[in-house]
């Protein structure tokens, strides 16, 4: 049975497996022992109350219950931007006109910005492509709306997800190519790699502090703007379903969406319930049932399991493998909330 847990020490040579899985352009999970080391100990520190809102960052994993083995990976960093900058494009517009001439132009433009600086980011999702099937992916990406929702006071009132750019196969990023690399003098992989281990002050010392012209870069450079990379597409839409949008920002790397919300907007925040375990054995396929998800509410502990569940029921029904799992006992609060909006019966 698959279910989220948070990141442990032991989880490192898997992360780095993952890791290696990418293919690029993922810049918080990069193949480097140490900063994924870093990061395990960063993770468990916040969980220990033992950082400053400016260093704290959540990690979890979806894991087998079979051998508590990690096949996936996802997390929330609480405040971007108060440490280290953190920067994106704002897709905006400048106006050329001439009243003498006649003529009136609306040029599109990209404006290097800090303007999420302190919002809660949504951020390294990648699952196993061996494991994609079965609502793992949904499991992995939501699971972490319902432990904000039973931590709201940890977290901002913004909510924010950079989603994956378009990079071919060879690595190859049309974005960077055609901006990056003009600015930065070296390839795309090295500059996700510095990135991703923490060397960002390459980005405030070479990045331009004026507008750039859209209408210059490059025609594939243009069309990738906010699109996302094809593996990606499925989490972006998972996140729009979810009330996040495109605002207009992208990342400065490969152009590739940055989502946005309130976070009281999102749905499974909003709608996940509390309701006290109740165990029971196990049952046939029930086509009244619909996909749940059901978390514990212990803050250091966090579980989440996919059930098939009834979400207006005054209690969660669930087995004692399943209770075991969210190591919780009969009478505990479980938070549940639907897997989709609307979510039909199964």
């Amino acid at each position: 049975m698959m279910f989220i847990r948070p990141v442990e020490r032991d989880d490192l040579a898997q992360l780095m497996h993952l890791a290696g899985k990418t293919g690029g352009g993922l810049t918080s999970l990069p193949a480097d022992a140490d900063t994924l080391q870093a990061r395990i100990e960063r993770s468990i520190l916040t969980w220990q109350g033992g950082l400053p809102q400016a260093e704290q960052g959540y990690v979890f994993v979806l894991a087998d219950s079979e051998n508590n083995q990690a096949v996936g990976i996802s997390a929330i960093e609480v405040a971007v931007g108060l440490q280290d900058p953190w920067y994106n494009f704002r897709v905006g517009n400048q106006v050329h006109a001439s009243r003498a001439l006649n003529i009136y132009n609306v040029m599109p433009t990209l404006t290097l910005s800090n303007d999420h600086t302190g919002s809660s980011e949504l951020c390294t999702l990648f699952l196993d492509p061996d494991y994609r099937r079965d609502k793992n992916g949904y499991l992995l990406s939501k699971s972490r709306f319902l432990f904000m929702a039973g931590s709201r006071d940890k977290f901002t009132t913004r909510i924010v997800a950079e989603m994956r750019g378009v990079i071919e196969g060879d690595g190859y990023s049309p974005f960077w190519h055609s901006v990056g690399q003009r600015f930065f003098s070296m390839a795309f992989s090295e500059a996700d790699y510095l990135c991703g281990t923490g060397q960002k002050a390459f980005i405030a010392e070479l990045m331009p502090k004026h507008p750039l012209y859209i209408d210059y870069l490059d025609a594939d450079a243009q069309r990738v703007i906010g699109k996302v990379h094809p593996h990606t597409a499925p989490a972006r839409a998972v996140l729009e379903s979810e009330g996040l949008h495109y605002q207009h920002y992208i990342d400065i790397f490969d152009g590739g969406p940055t989502l946005e919300c309130n976070i009281d907007d999102v749905r499974a925040i909003r709608e996940s319930q509390r309701r006290p375990l109740r165990i029971q054995a196990p049952q046939p396929q029930n086509s009244s049932l619909t996909p749940c998800l059901v978390s514990n509410e212990r803050f250091d502990d966090f579980r989440t399991l996919l059930v098939a569940a009834d979400p207006r029921a005054p209690e969660v029904m669930l087995t004692a493998e399943q209770a075991d799992i969210l190591r919780s006992s009969p009478g505990d609060m479980l938070r549940i909330v639907t897997l989709n909006p609307e979510e039909k019966s199964v």
